[in-house]
């Protein structure tokens, strides 16, 4: 059916109307609307509240348009193509509909822009100086809506919230959460989790895809900046910054390098400079995860057959959507932390004893891809020895304005390596920022442990690309498992729904929250402001293919064959699922319900104590 459905909507594109904008004719696809024909033939139309596919409903009316015949201006965005078509997109009466529209908004907006944790790049703040407009004629008592920021990962500005919606279409329609609704009516409409709780007592499972859909400060990351700064000029303090593996590729885009450029030698020289003591890549741990979670895998495919499907672990927020929603599938996800939790764990621990240093003095900062890593940090499970695994997580976002207060140029900045002994690491680590890479890494290594030999040709070109739910079978020997990859949680939750009917199975599944996995985090470069037009998946696609061509290119492209991995085990751990690995590497997790209203204290256990 899905194949059909390809087919019909390829045809459909594949013929076109002729319509007439801003007086020359064009031709562009049928069914598409006048908002996306312009954009098409490189005429900009404003807008605030549209998301293509996912929030097309007219509502800021900043993108309307004079249509011929037609009395009333109309909303481009929702207004279809057709044949003979006639559209003015600039004229006065547009130009006018449009300023209105926004200083209205302007008029109710707490307009503290130089503060703004989103300023120079905030869609409100770029179009209010793209229209022109230097004044507010609207005057009268500003609404206080007050701000929510008990959670450790994401803070609400209700005073900043436009009503775009977009929050609230990405959460039910790509996340399936419904954190999001309009409550009250008209002016005093606001959107808002269910009687405006905070998101820490709601499903919410701290993803961050409403922070990057989101077109001003109304929902942002909750910073740490200052936590960080503190600790790093603090002389007591052994501070350590571990980067994940997609961090390489994107943050490059915040100082204008093409997206998907790979810059790990200068974040780490990057980050020398800002004052950490030590840089460490978490593609080490990702190796470690691969490891772990491998045989998992192999335990159960041989010995444990009841306990499969295998669930991947190393994405919080697909964990907590889990724990809220599929309580019922917690004793099938693996166990294993992710990889910046198993960093933390092995700093403090191993590391801390290997080289002399006092654990209580070691702080560990990881620079995400992800807002819920934070939320996972604060996590109580999250500990050893009485030690946080991890102190305090930092967005690419973060680290971005950080290497900017540092005034850094950074693309200039010199090529540096990661310091022993977490610096090498396989292709296979390097993936886990992509969808399907954490199973195409699996599989790599669990052949070995099943076959004794490695895979002939490592990449499993079924676990990639940008579908959203993706099945595939995988050889083992004489033994063929089917697998399942799902990237954004609505997709979960089909092939969770799928399983449970019987219509479809799996043996392992990985999932990931965001859609393109952890190059397009939560906590990744929004990419936006004047430049929103040119944004699509494709750039999740740029990302990507960085990863895998590094993958390519690594001389060790199986994480059982990275030296640093063989070290660890040798010296500390033993061998995987020992009791020295259960005891650091795995944690438990806990069943939360879809109405949790949980206390915050427990969001903030190991945060207090900083």
């Amino acid at each position: 059916m899905e194949n059909i459905r390809e087919n019909e909507e390829q045809k459909l594109a594949e013929k076109t109307v002729t319509v007439n904008i801003d007086g020359i004719d064009y031709k562009v696809p049928v069914g598409i609307s006048v908002l996306e024909a312009a954009r098409m033939v490189n005429i900009e139309i404003p807008s605030l509240c549209y998301l293509k596919d996912i929030n097309e409903i007219g509502a800021c009316r900043v993108c309307v348009v004079e249509i011929e015949g037609a009395r009333n201006l109309q909303a481009s965005c929702v207004y279809p193509v057709r044949e003979g078509l006639k559209v003015k997109t600039n004229t006065e009466r547009v130009r006018r509909a449009r300023r209105t529209a926004v200083s209205l908004l302007l008029s109710n907006h707490h307009r503290e822009c130089t503060t703004c944790i989103r300023n120079l790049n905030c869609e409100l703040q770029n179009l209010a100086d793209d229209l022109g407009i230097r004044n507010i004629p609207f005057t009268g008592e500003m609404k206080d809506y007050g701000f929510h920021d008990n959670n450790p990962a994401i803070q609400r500005d209700y005073n900043k919230c436009i009503n775009c919606r977009r929050c609230m279409a990405i959460c039910n329609k790509i996340q399936e959460c419904y954190v999001y609704t309009p409550i009250n009516r008209g002016l005093d409409t606001v959107i808002a989790p269910a009687f405006q709780k905070d998101l820490s007592e709601v499903s919410c499972i701290m993803c961050g895809q409403c922070v990057l859909a989101c077109p001003t400060g109304s929902l942002t990351e909750k910073e740490h900046i200052n936590e960080v700064w503190e600790a790093i000029s603090d002389p007591d303090k052994y501070v350590i910054a571990q980067t994940a593996p997609s961090i390489q590729v994107t943050i490059g885009e915040v100082f204008g390098m093409p997206i998907g450029s790979f810059v790990a030698g200068k974040l780490v020289a990057a980050l020398r400079r800002i004052g950490f003591d030590k840089v460490f890549a978490t593609d080490v741990t990702a190796d470690l995860t691969i490891m772990e979670e491998g045989s998992e895998l192999v335990e159960r495919l041989l010995h444990h057959p009841d306990k499969l499907p295998l669930l991947s672990s190393c994405c919080p927020g697909w964990v907590k959507f889990a724990e809220h929603f599929y309580p019922e599938f917690l004793p099938h996800l693996s166990s294993t932390k992710s990889p910046h939790a198993m960093c933390g764990a092995l700093t403090k621990s191993w590391y801390a004893k290997k080289y002399g240093f006092d654990p209580k003095k070691i702080v560990n900062v990881a620079i995400m891809p992800c807002t819920a890593k934070k939320y996972e940090a604060a996590r109580p499970e999250l500990e050893c020895d009485g030690y946080r695994n991890v102190d305090y997580v930092l967005t690419t976002r973060e680290l971005a304005r950080m290497i900017r207060q540092v005034g850094l140029d950074f693309p200039n900045l010199p090529d540096e390596e990661y310091d022993e002994p977490f610096d090498q690491y396989s292709g296979a680590a390097m993936i886990f920022g992509a969808t399907g890479g954490v199973l195409e890494a699996a599989v790599r290594s669990a052949h070995k442990l099943i076959t004794g030999k490695d895979m002939p040709v490592p990449d499993y070109e079924e676990a990639r690309g940008q579908s959203g739910l993706k099945y595939g079978t995988i050889t083992f020997g004489d033994k063929t498992i089917t697998v399942a990859i799902a990237h954004g949680t609505g997709n979960a939750k089909k092939a969770l729904e799928l399983f449970k009917s019987g219509e479809k199975h799996f043996d392992y599944m990985e999932v990931m929250a965001c859609p393109g996995g952890c190059v397009g985090g939560g906590g990744q470069p929004i990419l936006g402001g004047r430049d929103y037009k040119y944004i699509s998946l494709s750039y999740r696609h740029n990302r990507a293919d960085a990863l895998y061509n590094i993958d390519r290119d690594k001389e060790i492209r199986y994480s059982h064959e990275n030296p640093r991995i063989q070290q660890i085990y040798k010296e500390f751990l033993g061998q995987p699922l020992s009791e020295v690995a259960k005891k650091y590497l795995h944690t438990t997790y806990v069943p939360r319900g879809v109405h949790p209203y949980l206390k915050k204290e427990q969001f903030y256990k190991g945060f207090s104590e900083n």
